[in-house]
C-alpha cells in the first residue's frame, strides 16, 4: 500500500478518544486522510486531533454518543459540511459489561447492544446516504473475535459483535452497486484501556491461546482498516478479517 494512498480523502472514526480507535485515526492520517474523531469523551478526542494535526494532517473532534439517532444525524451532516464528503467510516464504537448470564442485569445487555450494535446501525446509515451519492465509500466495523467463537461471561459482548458480523455481510449485498465496500476488522486480544485491568492470569491464559505468541496493539488493527479503506482493498467486500495473532 502506497504512503498517501488516502490522499483526498475524508474519515469519520467513532471511539476515536483512546485505543484501537486513535491507532485508525492516526494511521489513516498518516495515509493522507482527513479525519473526524468522534468520541463520547470530547478532551480524548482532541487530544486525538492534536497529535493528528502534529503530524501535519488535518482532523476536527465531535462529541458524539453513537446512541442518539439525532446526534448521529447532525455530527455526520456536521462533518459533511465541513469537510465537504465523507469518504470512509470506521465504526470502533464499543463497551463491555462482563458478566456470567446467569448475573448478568438486563441494563448491562441493553447498553452493549445500544452501543456496539446499534451504534453501528445509526452511523452506517447516516453515512451510507452521502456514499450513495457519491457512488464511492468504505465502511470499516470492528467486530471481535468473541464474535466469531464466543466468550464466556461476554454473551452480550458476543452477540454485539457476532451481530455485526451479520450486519457487514447483508449490508455489503445493498451498497455494492453503488461503489461502496464494506467489511469488518475482528480484532483478538489486544492491549488497550479496556483490558489492561484483567489480572496477569487471564492474560497468560489469552497467551497460551495465540500462536504468535504476544499481544496485539492497536496499531496492528489500524494497518489493516487502512488497507481496507485504500485502492488496494477496493475489491474486498462482505469479508470479516480476522487479526488474531491465530488465535482463530
Amino acid at each position: 500500500m502506497p504512503e498517501g494512498s488516502l490522499k483526498g480523502k475524508t474519515a469519520l472514526v467513532t471511539g476515536a478518544a483512546q485505543g484501537i480507535g486513535k491507532a485508525i485515526g492516526l494511521r489513516l492520517a498518516r495515509e493522507g486522510a482527513v479525519v473526524a474523531a468522534c468520541d463520547l469523551n470530547l478532551p480524548l478526542a482532541e487530544a486525538t486531533v492534536r497529535e493528528i494535526r502534529d503530524s501535519g494532517a488535518k482532523a476536527k473532534a465531535y462529541l458524539l454518543n453513537v446512541t442518539d439517532a439525532e446526534e448521529v444525524e447532525r455530527v455526520v451532516e456536521e462533518a459533511a459540511k465541513e469537510f465537504g464528503r465523507i469518504d470512509i467510516l470506521v465504526n470502533n464504537a464499543g463497551i463491555t459489561k462482563d458478566a456470567l448470564l446467569l448475573r448478568m442485569e438486563e441494563g448491562a445487555w441493553d447498553a452493549v447492544l445500544s452501543v456496539n450494535l446499534k451504534g453501528t446501525f445509526l452511523l452506517s446509515k447516516a453515512c451510507a446516504r452521502l456514499m450513495i451519492k457519491q457512488r464511492f465509500g468504505r465502511i470499516v466495523n470492528i467486530s471481535s473475535v468473541s464474535g466469531q467463537r464466543g466468550n464466556a461471561g461476554q454473551s452480550n459482548y458476543a452477540a454485539s459483535k457476532a451481530g455485526i458480523i451479520g450486519f457487514t455481510k447483508s449490508l455489503s449485498k445493498e451498497l455494492g452497486a453503488r461503489g461502496v465496500t464494506v467489511n469488518a476488522v475482528a480484532p483478538g486480544f489486544i492491549q488497550t484501556a479496556m483490558t489492561e485491568d484483567l489480572s496477569q492470569g487471564i492474560k497468560d491464559s489469552y497467551l497460551k491461546q495465540i500462536p504468535l505468541g504476544r499481544l496485539g496493539t492497536p496499531e496492528d488493527i489500524a494497518g489493516v482498516v487502512a488497507f481496507l479503506c485504500s485502492e488496494d482493498g477496493a475489491y474486498i467486500s462482505g469479508e470479516i478479517l480476522g487479526v488474531n495473532g491465530g488465535m482463530y
